[in-house]
């Protein structure tokens, strides 16, 4: 028998109804945690329990769900994140993002586990929780500001320059589809356009303040896996991270093809280089910044005065900003790849969506399905940087060819036509991480199968398994699978280890804790019991990550979707034109096996991906 939760949670969640300029609390319930965790748990249940069915996801029925989880807050390293959650402008299915910096940690110590928006705005408005108190205030001042203009008048005009602000700007205003919420200045919820659920809301900002810190039964454990992480062997893992951040192997994955290269046609670019993590450091690089109480500082800092000016407060372009705008856009100005970073976080825009939208117009006018005309005279082709920095703004402001190109490679395909799709590398509408299924097809089958599209987070990343003495494999061995994994292998045994990843990553997404650490699944059954005061073991874990996947499938069936949506674009059954995978293409009959192998692994129907009654029952889902 479990004990009662006497640590972790706050015990209250907020929702805020800006239709009704009305502001209500509840208690956070047990069961709820017990059976999600938190996090992207809360998200599914959420989404789940209150959303009806088919809501426009721009309209004031859907709903916007901020979530902390029980190890939010708790000092050690990579806890300082929070959950963003709503139905996808994007997709129309599940929209689910994890953010770093400071404003999650900030919320828990508010007194928040949650807060939940409703409903639309009649004018612009931000919210203020200080504390435990909420109000909305007029934000009519800030609308149309970039997201540094926003923070800074935020915390003027409440005289604390330690308030943390989520916000949006003009992209979430002007509804772009992959519009993203900003913690600070360069820290993002990416991915499925939550950014532009709050704009739809009229909602700029969430600014926060919280001075009362998480309760916690037994502080050792933290402790202790901060001591294990500084070991040597654990911490040289996390080098790169701490010396450049992320996008220190790019030339390693150019050379194993998991580097996309114009628009994930190619396999070489000798410029590689020039645009990784090193050179952009090294090039353009302040400092390093971290997250609450991380000793990982594995952010960057840039600062550009030509041929464009780069301000540093909106930090610096990690690995999937330099692929997106770099080499899969051809481009090797890595000013203008820097630029670029600075334009989307500060105008609110997911950089892999961005980035990907853009290498789809250049390869659409390469071959002819886009001309000046459409692009207003812009030669949109593939290596053309001040291009690229131009289409960001206009997307941004929707004008131009940025008003098509705003709504996703999958609309604007339909848009231009003539074959336009087969160009468009997204799935379920959502644009694909900057990894490559044919190098790793272990993460091409979480592409198919992830709720929210081609995500590279929520998902097996194969390399990390193909050596027998990895941290990784030796978690893994521990949960009953034999390493190692030959990366390109989709058969059984690396559909089980695909399985058991994405679990261990709902997990890390409800908890809330960064992917970045080498934790596994029984030092985070211990930190939850240690914070909580509960007894829940390593397999209550995964079924609570089997119940929070398997609600995201229902409410993704409920909207429309089925297993001919688990699909990858044609573009990875064919080889890349050059490198190490010129002829190496998937196997379409493999990945279907594999994706028809997972369904039977989650209880679901192996034909139809629709989840059995007796896993329902099971899991405890009505």
């Amino acid at each position: 028998m479990s004990k009662a939760i006497h640590g972790g949670y706050s015990g209250t969640i907020v929702r805020v109804n800006l239709t009704e300029n009305r502001i209500s609390s509840e208690k956070t319930d047990e069961g709820l945690c017990r059976k999600y965790l938190g996090g992207a748990g809360f998200v599914a249940h959420y989404l789940w329990k209150e959303i009806a069915p088919k809501v426009d996801a721009l309209g004031p029925e859907n709903k916007l769900i901020f979530a902390c989880g029980p190890l939010t807050g708790v000092p050690f390293p990579g806890n300082g994140r929070n959950c963003i959650g709503a139905k996808s402008p994007l997709t129309g299915g599940v929209a689910k993002s994890e953010v770093g910096e400071f404003w999650g940690a900030e919320l828990k110590r508010a007194g928040l586990d949650a807060l939940i928006i409703e409903g639309k705005a009649a004018k612009p408005v931000y919210l203020w929780i200080n504390d435990g108190e909420v109000s909305i205030r007029n934000a009519a001042h800030l609308w149309g500001k970039n997201t540094k203009e926003t923070q800074q008048e935020i915390r003027s005009e409440l005289g604390d320059d330690r308030i943390r602000v989520a916000s949006i700007g003009p992209g979430g205003e002007n509804l772009v589809l992959y519009a993203c919420v900003m913690n600070g200045l360069y820290d993002a919820a990416g991915r499925g356009g939550v950014g532009a659920v709050m704009g739809a809301k009229n909602l700029k900002a969430v600014a926060v303040r919280g001075h009362k810190a998480p309760k916690i039964v037994d502080a050792q454990p933290a402790k202790d896996i901060a001591k294990w992480l500084k070991v040597k062997d654990n911490w040289d893992t996390m080098r790169g991270f701490w010396e450049v951040g992320t996008g220190l192997p790019m030339d390693g994955f150019e050379a194993i093809g998991n580097l996309p290269v114009r628009n994930f046609r190619d396999g070489l670019f000798p410029a590689v280089k020039k645009i990784d993590a090193a050179a952009t450091m090294k090039t353009f690089g302040v400092k390093m910044d971290a997250c609450y109480a991380c000793s990982v500082r594995c952010k960057k800092v840039v600062k550009v005065d030509r041929p464009y000016q780069v301000d540093p407060d909106y930090g610096g372009p990690e690995y999937e900003t330099l692929a997106s705008l770099g080499s899969n856009c051809g481009i090797e100005d890595l000013a203008a790849i820097a630029k670029g970073n600075e334009l989307c976080n500060a105008y609110s825009l997911d950089t892999i969506s961005a980035g990907e939208v853009i290498a789809f117009a250049m390869e659409c006018f390469e071959n002819g399905l886009l001309t000046t005309k459409d692009t207003g005279g812009l030669e949109l082709r593939f290596g053309n940087a001040d291009a690229m920095v131009k289409v960001i703004d206009l997307i941004a402001h929707r004008q131009g060819i940025g008003d098509l190109l705003a709504d996703g490679v999958a609309r604007a395909a339909k848009k231009i036509g003539n074959g336009a799709e087969k160009f468009a590398i997204a799935v379920k509408g959502l644009e694909a991480g900057m990894h490559e299924p044919r190098a790793k097809p272990g993460l091409g089958l979480g592409f198919m199968v992830n709720p929210h599209g081609a995500d590279h987070c929520f998902n097996l990343h194969d390399h990390m398994y193909s050596n027998q003495n990895s941290l990784q494999v030796k978690d893994v061995e521990a949960g009953g699978l034999m390493g190692p994994f030959p990366v390109d292998d989709i058969g059984q045994k690396k559909v089980r280890l695909f399985h058991y990843r994405q679990r261990l990553m709902a997990i890390f997404d409800s908890l809330i804790v960064c992917l970045f650490f080498p934790y596994s699944l029984n030092q985070l059954a211990g930190l939850l019991n240690a914070v909580t005061g509960q007894n829940v073991t390593a397999k209550e874990l995964l079924e609570i990550a089997d119940r929070t996947i398997t609600t995201f499938r229902l409410f993704n069936l409920r909207e429309g979707f089925s297993a001919a949506d688990d699909k990858l674009p044609q573009r990875f059954y064919e080889p890349k034109t050059d490198g190490v995978l010129a002829d190496k293409p998937l196997d379409p009959a493999k990945m279907e096996a594999a994706k028809h192998y997972y369904y039977s692994l989650m209880g679901w129907d192996e034909t139809t991906g629709k989840p059995k009654e007796e896993t329902l029952q099971k899991l405890g889902i009505k």
